[in-house]
């Protein structure tokens, strides 16, 4: 997948689930590119909410319970909103196509809890998200 550097959060900006989900209908509505380069500037942008929001995800976690609606409401957005985008890219044959969703996040998420500034962190980002490429016949 081609690189895509994740757009830094502006003051002001929403940073919730709901604001990744929107970002990803936004994503989707572009024609211009192809459906590999939206989903990974869409994971980018998920990295980047996934990274900021951490501190905070971790604190929530240890004193609430991970079957809380509020995380299952918020994860069934943004498992609506990147669905389409995975799919598309997979049916271009840009994605591989043993890997769900899910797992897709998981990876992104698993990476956002490295410790490290984003020059340590966007290069192993990266390297996962080539990764998604089919591999060669």
């Amino acid at each position: 997948m081609p690189a895509k550097a994740a757009k830094p959060v502006e003051p002001g900006e929403s940073t919730g689930a709901g604001a990744v989900a929107e970002a990803g209908e936004s994503t989707a509505a572009g024609d211009s590119e192809t459906p590999g380069v939206v989903l990974a500037a869409w994971l980018h942008r998920f990295f980047a909410f996934s990274t900021s929001k951490r501190h905070i995800a971790s604190e929530l976690l240890e004193h609430t319970d991970r079957d809380n609606p509020l995380f299952q409401n918020n994860r069934s957005r943004v498992l609506a909103a990147a669905r389409p985008l995975l799919t598309a890219a997979q049916r271009t044959h840009e994605v591989r196509d043993d890997l769900t969703l899910e797992q897709v996040l998981d990876m992104v998420i698993a990476i956002s809890t490295i410790h490290g500034d984003t020059g340590y962190l966007d290069p192993i980002l990266q390297t996962a998200l080539d990764g998604l490429r089919p591999r060669p016949v």
